[in-house]
């Protein structure tokens, strides 16, 4: 779940920070609403499968290894990745801005948790979440799961698979 984003392990620290951490700020706030409030689709997922493919057909570069920081602004990782060199045109050439492709992502994760914390014996859907976004990623979450992913290259942030699947 933690490679959804698709830019190497270190964007762990953004995602946590724009879905979990309690003191969110008013942008992040509404962050957190445009997240929760976007309609995953079929199209937008054909877009974000042909991004991830673009991404994974990038070369790796000593400027993509340091991944997204822990700013928690949608804004904030569009410039990110759109400082990335190749990243801006290979989100573009299939279809989505950078900030879309941010968008698209956090909602796959938010929606990624959403199903696994409702398929708990007792749970109830979190707040803010759409019945019908959890269902869609239920239904496409093995296509979802078998994404291709960037390669890392000679990036390396210290940590494991194993730290990743705890």
């Amino acid at each position: 779940m933690f490679k959804v984003l698709g830019l190497g392990k270190s964007c762990w620290g953004i995602i946590a920070l724009v879905l979990l951490w309690p003191g969110l700020t008013v942008a992040q706030d509404a962050d957190t609403q445009e997240v929760e409030r976007y309609t995953l689709t079929e199209a937008g997922l054909a877009k974000f499968k042909q991004a991830m493919r673009n991404l994974t057909a990038l070369p790796t570069s000593a400027d993509n290894c340091e991944g997204l920081d822990d700013s928690a602004s949608l804004s904030d990782m569009a410039a990110q990745l759109d400082a990335m060199p190749g990243v801006k045109g290979a989100i573009q050439a299939a279809g989505m801005t950078t900030r879309e492709y941010a968008v698209f992502n956090l909602s796959l994760l938010h929606n990624a948790m959403a199903a696994w914390a409702a398929s708990q014996p007792g749970a109830k859907l979190p707040p803010g979440t759409s019945q019908a976004n959890v269902d869609f990623y239920n239904r496409h979450a093995t296509e979802i799961a078998n994404l291709p992913r960037p390669d890392e290259g000679d990036c390396d942030d210290g940590m494991t698979e194993d730290d990743y699947d705890e």
